[in-house]
């Protein structure tokens, strides 16, 4: 696990286009989750996850569009015009944020250590994520 720095800092990020942009607040040592779920798999996706109110939407709220499957808790963010998911609203934390490590700016980090996350037995290992967004 990357050793937390203390200080919070602003991380920037977005969708390929620009048409959707964010804020994310949290370390610049950060650990992030990559899962592998039939989701997060196909399209690549490492999880940052943060509390809601440590991510801000800057702009591109209509430029989303939602995708939900399987019990439809999870909403899965995509911009309209490229398609990116850089971040949504998990399961595993509905007062959360996932945003993808890869739709940060990663010039504000100073370390990024991505541990594995098994999502194939998602049930099972749900509650090890839990304490991300309270954080």
């Amino acid at each position: 696990m990357a050793k937390k720095d203390g200080a919070l800092i602003t991380h920037k990020g977005g969708c390929h286009c620009g048409a959707v942009a964010f804020e994310v607040v949290a370390h610049a040592s950060v650990t992030a989750q990559a899962c592998n779920c039939s989701m997060c798999e196909k399209v690549g996706f490492i999880h940052l996850i943060v509390p809601a109110d440590r991510f801000r939407l800057i702009e591109g709220e209509d430029a989303l569009t939602a995708y939900t499957f399987n019990t439809g808790v999870a909403q899965h963010l995509f911009c309209r015009t490229c398609g990116v998911k850089s971040f949504y609203v998990p399961r595993s934390n509905p007062d959360g944020y996932s945003v993808n490590i890869r739709c940060l700016d990663q010039s504000t980090f100073s370390e990024i250590q991505v541990e594995p996350f098994d999502g194939q037995n998602w049930e099972d290992n749900a509650g090890h994520l839990a304490h991300l967004s309270q954080i």
